[in-house]
């Protein structure tokens, strides 16, 4: 990893320790987004339970030992501590460019989340270096093929059609609407449609709501901001399962009072 030391979850994590047979117990409410399927070997779901409480490094550096049985947790481990716990830019987009290669290592295989994980990476490496540059790169292709794939792989993937929103609404937004069609496919339309389809599918997820909400904003500007504002609220008050939920409804909680 390019930085030694990584920054420690900052909120209290007593709730989403899973030992033993609470793991198990708990993953369909956990993984609801991803459809990641309980995987089988101790090593592997140690370094699930340290992604689930925060451990981040952990669970990355658990992860990466475990090769192909690793490589997702590993790659989420760092998709998520890049997006909310690291400030700097180039460190940001060293980590999503680890978490990429890691994923691209299964995605010979039929393993949804191997095609999710490489377009989550991507798509936050795209934010970090512009929207339009990663465009002009060519890596806008290559996230909705990613997506596409993940959701042929996994129809009910709610997070793929979260990701997939935010991608039409990102490329509308920042090349217009016609080119955006004809040149990428994307449209405001199945923006709307993918954020529906992943509440639907996924409820309880306060980041379907937040992504949703920005993609409004971007989209149709005043004319939706009560829905977006609403959308925002809800996700404040959603009950998050683990590090990463908690992450996202706090970061809800600072939009709605900053």
């Amino acid at each position: 990893m390019p930085k030694s030391k990584w920054t420690r979850f900052p909120h209290d994590n007593d709730a989403y320790v899973y030992e033993g047979e609470a793991l198990e117990k708990n993953w369909s409410r956990l993984h609801g987004g991803d459809r990641e399927p309980f995987p089988e070997g101790e090593r592997v779901q140690d370094a699930w339970r340290a992604y689930h409480r925060g451990d981040f490094e952990t669970a990355a550096r658990q992860g990466e030992a475990l090769g192909a049985l690793g490589a997702n947790v590993a790659a989420k481990a760092i998709n998520i501590y890049a997006s909310y716990l690291v400030e700097d830019r180039e460190e940001k987009i060293a980590l999503f460019q680890r978490a990429a290669a890691l994923a691209e290592r299964l995605q010979q295989s039929d393993n949804a989340n191997a095609w999710y994980l490489h377009a989550q990476a991507l798509g936050r490496y795209s934010q970090c270096i512009s929207v339009a540059k990663a465009l002009a790169q060519g890596l806008g292709g290559k996230i909705k093929h990613s997506l596409e794939t993940a959701l042929r792989l996994e129809k009910r993937h709610a997070d793929a059609h979260i990701a997939l929103g935010a991608y039409h609404a990102e490329v509308v937004d920042k090349i217009g609407g016609m080119i955006a069609s004809l040149t990428y496919g994307a449209s405001k339309e199945a923006a709307v449609k993918h954020f529906e389809e992943a509440l639907k599918l996924n409820p309880t997820s306060a980041i379907a709501r937040m992504e949703y909400a920005n993609a409004l904003a971007m989209l149709f500007g005043a004319s939706k901001l009560k829905q977006a504002t609403a959308l925002y609220e809800d996700a404040a008050r959603c009950v998050p399962a683990d590090a990463m939920e908690r992450l996202d409804v706090e970061a809800a909680k600072a939009e709605i009072a900053g």
